[in-house]
């Protein structure tokens, strides 16, 4: 589903990514793991087209991401979180999750401008689909709540919500759990177990929280300095020497 060929990306004279590349198949969960540093935003940012790489290729369902435009991405079927709440704090959790519908609705212009009846036809469909997404990350009881003031575990899965509102086929998690308490971090793994069976996800997440991870992921690649050092099956990464000695360091 997704190919990342010999990415590299420089800002200025740092080189974020060198060289790296790997491959995700449908229905795979993969984890990007590194220190802080080591590229993992950036090459998110690049498969988003965020960032346009100095070389290298991203293609999706074999085509070349190179000249899509990013707003073109969710029509594609690609959504994704990112680190810090991109939420609106003063939209109802509806309405923040029905942006992420946004590229569903067909209406032009003038049309919903003039508030016709196809227009209403489609926003209470689109309505409808939303709140059974809600319902279904337990938040039909703050649909009508604004996000401003709501539990940091509620934003994150609103956000979340957001871009499942997308109907994407490929779901990019940009540290889905950073901030949570630990029973949160187990629910929300739960979570995506399941949401991945009944929707046919393919899932790639960054994450700094190993457990996690490690629990999670069906494969893991370890980025150091913008360079893939590790990938394979969780068991294999985690005792892989150079992740342990770019997580722990080496002894002087």
């Amino acid at each position: 589903m997704l190919e990342i060929s010999h990415l590299t990306v420089r800002f200025g004279g740092i080189t974020a990514l060198h060289d790296v590349g790997f491959a995700v198949a449908p229905g795979e969960m993969v984890g990007l793991i590194g220190p802080n540093g080591a590229g993992k935003t950036t090459l998110f940012n690049c498969m988003t087209r965020r960032y346009t790489p100095n070389s290298g290729t991203v293609h999706y369902l074999g085509e070349d991401l190179g000249g899509v435009r990013p707003d073109a991405l969710a029509g594609l079927g690609i959504a994704r979180t990112f680190q810090n709440l991109g939420l609106f704090p003063h939209l109802s959790v509806r309405d923040n999750v029905l942006v992420g519908a946004h590229h569903r609705a067909g209406a032009g212009f003038v049309s919903a401008a003039l508030r016709l009846p196809k227009v209403r036809r489609e926003e209470r469909r689109l309505r409808a689909e939303v709140d059974a997404l809600l319902e279904r990350l337990d938040l039909d009881d703050v649909a009508d709540h604004s996000a401003s003031g709501l539990p940091f575990g509620t934003l994150k899965r609103i956000e979340l919500a957001r871009a499942l509102a997308v109907e994407p086929r490929l779901l990019l998690l940009d540290e889905p759990v950073n901030g949570l308490s630990h029973g949160e971090v187990g629910e929300f793994a739960n979570l995506l177990r399941s949401l991945r069976d009944e929707l046919d996800l393919t899932v790639v997440v960054v994450e700094h929280h190993m457990g996690f991870v490690m629990g999670l992921c069906d494969r893991v690649v370890c980025l150091e300095f913008g360079k893939v050092i590790a990938e394979g099956t969780p068991e294999v990464v985690q005792s892989d020497p150079a992740v342990i000695a770019a997580y722990l360091g080496t002894a002087a």
